[in-house]
């Protein structure tokens, strides 16, 4: 593997806030074309590490570099090459999907009657042709969720990250998703991909790394997860690493509370 083949380094990457230590010394290195599950329980350090590579974070100490270079240079061309969807996002529901998506798209220096085009053609892709001009407040969640999506991508970036990519969508369209995400990868692709959802995390990803208490746990493919840890699903396997094996009990808890009288 060459250096032009690593997407991204992380090397001790480490993030406080006040007096607590969120990250604790992340290293990782990424190549093109993988799929990587980005895994942890809540407050593990999964966003913030996301949020930092994309220069929405600042104040940390260590090593990034992003296609080669380091992001503290100042450098921000390289956010041109990232698409983001963030599991929770505000989108403009007084503007039309053309208006919004034509407008992030120049964000990216894409010329205002490409994009149209190109927009219009991943809206009727993906079902919302009809709906190309509609004002974004009428759109369902599962038709704001594919607006989001289809603005991470429309200018064709080279590193993908995807926060709970799939709240909302229905059967039909996360099936459509997860085989864009296949064809993105076999095309050299990378993709960051969190979500709590681990039977979709276990099958989509080809390589997986589970973040807890901001030290990185367990890093591989799920069958070398499987094996190092005996276990037979994702979830199994996330329980034993962050030692969450209470959830049993918890569940006989919770609904003994409910049938009290």
């Amino acid at each position: 593997m060459t250096i032009q083949d690593h997407v991204l380094v992380l090397k001790d990457l480490q993030k406080s806030y006040g007096v607590k230590q969120v990250l604790k010394g992340i290293d990782l290195t990424v190549e093109s074309g993988q799929i990587i599950g980005y895994i942890g329980p809540n407050g593990a350090g999964k966003s913030t590490t996301i949020k930092i590579l994309l220069g929405l974070e600042g104040d940390y100490s260590g090593s990034i570099e992003i296609f080669g270079q380091k992001i503290s240079d100042d450098n921000t061309e390289y956010k041109r090459r990232i698409g983001y969807v963030p599991e929770i996002a505000e989108l403009y529901d007084n503007l039309t999907a053309m208006e919004y998506l034509t407008f992030v798209g120049e964000l990216y220096g894409l010329d205002h009657r490409d994009v149209d085009y190109k927009a219009e053609k991943l809206m009727e892709a993906f079902g919302l042709g009809e709906v190309y001009q509609s004002r974004i407040a009428s759109f369902s969640k599962g038709m704001r969720q594919k607006v989001l999506i289809i603005s991470s991508l429309l200018h064709n970036p080279d590193l993908l990250f995807l926060d709970e990519p799939l709240s909302g969508l229905d059967a039909n369209s996360v099936m459509v998703f997860k085989e864009i995400l296949a064809v993105l990868a076999a095309q050299g692709k990378t993709i960051f991909y969190s979500s709590h959802i681990m039977d979709v995390v276990e099958k989509i990803s080809n390589r997986i790394i589970l973040i807890n208490d901001g030290r990185i746990v367990a890093d591989g493919s799920f069958n070398e997860l499987k094996e190092q840890n005996k276990e037979g699903t994702l979830e199994q396997i996330f329980n034993q690493l962050t030692g969450f094996n209470q959830y049993k009990a918890i569940a006989e808890e919770f609904v003994s509370i409910v049938q009290e009288v």
